[in-house]
């Protein structure tokens, strides 16, 4: 009997550790996954690098606006870059805030901010 208490005491322990461990690995994962932007980029004069800054903008899909813009003239609004293959409401909805359509471009990685 004493045997068997231990032993759920035991796996309740474990349980518990293993669990929260778990749970921090997955928010650190979160945290690292999400690049955190400050600025805004002028989509119709930005790089293929700048472009790639961006949430859910990868190699392709930067080239794919670049291409779009040369053929097509200068983006005007939001909703034009839906045209673009490899642009999505999804990710539309990612990258608006960061987005301008005259002006400087000012998009860069954010410093990250030790917390102690």
């Amino acid at each position: 009997m004493k045997n068997r208490k231990c032993a759920v005491i035991i796996l309740v322990i474990l349980l518990t550790f293993g669990l929260s461990s778990f749970a921090s690995a997955k928010d650190d994962a979160a945290v690292k996954s999400k690049p955190v932007l400050e600025g805004q980029l002028n989509i119709n004069t930005a790089t293929a690098k700048e472009l790639k800054l961006l949430p859910g903008i990868g190699e392709k899909t930067a080239a794919n606006v670049i291409e779009y813009r040369t053929q097509n003239g200068n983006y005007t609004e939001p909703k034009s870059l839906l045209k673009v293959k490899g642009i999505g409401k999804k990710t539309l909805e990612k990258i608006t805030a960061f987005i301008i359509f005259e002006g400087e471009t000012t998009l860069a990685k954010k410093k990250p901010v030790n917390k102690l």
